[in-house]
């Protein structure tokens, strides 16, 4: 496995970084089975681990504190705050008095005295940046957090947030977590060049779209993906008409769409790690048989083809929008101002 330096951090990491969603009431709740597969993640070089205090109320955070005794100092563990962790208006957010509280939970929960790396899994419009950023400092300064990032994080956004921590003598988010795929390439157009040009590391979601470039997606027949009745984006016949273009590229270069689909998402300069979600064994295993996969120019034009550079074909269930998308009254003026006369 070669290792990728996260940012400017000087912390090496792995291409393919373990996501811990599955790992739980969600996805496998066998813990012992759970736990198999992050020791086999961790026998075949990946180092990184990413999970959340939200997925399974904290279980996934329970399985890999478990998962890493005595296995602790050999590993880059990233988990996240902001999700509700229970029925308190409060148990949620990015405002101080959540973050300094969910940490010591977290902590708990994952049996270490710090975390690599703590993200804010959203932007939350409701608290100002510098009062989250500040919360964070001070994780930093007692020794609980050694760096900090920011999940799903528009790129105007992004700008900000480094402006404050230079202005307010803040720590500053040092890694950005957005989803990434061929099917979903939006974040080329500024994203990645935004985290580029403050030396930020990236670690993209969903590589998979969703499940939608496992090969188990066709247009027109039954899936067995298990999520497939949950999420809108699968039926997208936007997307189902980009994946049966793909699919003919990924049988010609002789590769399963699953590595056509890693591969992709690793071969750009700004992309750090993949994050990969296994839920079984024999996931994990077929991921793992893509590490050597890489793509030749003629095949990163034809996917160029099928998806331009920078768009998105449709949109994940999961992503993130900001108030201004989400609510039309931020988009429309009162109906008796609209006239211009």
């Amino acid at each position: 496995m070669r290792y990728r330096t996260l940012g400017r951090t000087g912390i090496q990491v792995s291409p393919y970084c373990l996501g811990a969603m599955m790992f739980g009431a969600i996805g496998n709740p066998d813990h012992e089975d759970s736990i198999r597969i992050i020791h086999k993640a961790l026998d075949a070089g990946i180092n990184f681990i990413d999970t959340a205090d939200m997925y399974s109320r904290g279980e996934s955070e329970e399985i890999v504190g478990k998962a890493l005794k005595g296995r602790r100092d050999t590993v880059v563990l990233a988990t996240k705050v902001f999700n509700p962790m229970g029925e308190d208006p409060n148990q949620r957010g990015n405002s101080r008095r959540w973050i300094v509280a969910e940490i010591e939970n977290s902590l708990r929960r994952l049996q270490t005295d710090y975390i690599d790396l703590y993200q804010i899994h959203r932007p939350d419009p409701t608290v100002d940046i510098e009062e989250t950023l500040s919360a964070l400092t001070d994780l930093i300064r007692s020794g609980k957090v050694r760096a900090i990032g920011s999940s799903s994080m528009p790129a105007a956004d992004m700008v900000e947030a480094q402006w404050v921590s230079e202005r307010r003598g803040l720590e500053r988010f040092r890694t950005e977590q957005p989803t990434y795929s061929i099917l979903n390439r939006g974040i080329e157009r500024e994203v990645l060049p935004v985290a580029e040009r403050y030396g930020m590391g990236t670690l993209v979601w969903s590589p998979l779209a969703g499940g939608m470039l496992t090969g188990r997606i066709r247009k027109g027949q039954e899936t067995d993906l298990r999520r497939a009745p949950m999420f809108k984006h699968i039926t997208d016949e936007r997307r189902l008409d980009a994946v049966e273009q793909i699919i003919p590229l990924a049988e010609k270069a002789g590769l399963p769409m699953t590595h056509l689909a890693i591969a992709f998402v690793i071969a750009h300069p700004g992309v750090t790690s993949a994050i990969i979600g296994p839920r079984t064994m024999e996931q994990l295993d077929d991921l793992l048989a893509s590490v050597d996969v890489s793509l030749s120019d003629e095949i990163l034009d034809r996917i160029d083809e099928i998806v331009p550079p920078g768009t998105d074909v449709g949109a994940l269930d999961m992503a993130y929008n900001p108030p201004a998308i989400q609510h039309a009254s931020l988009r429309r003026r009162p109906v008796n101002e609209r006239a211009a006369a």
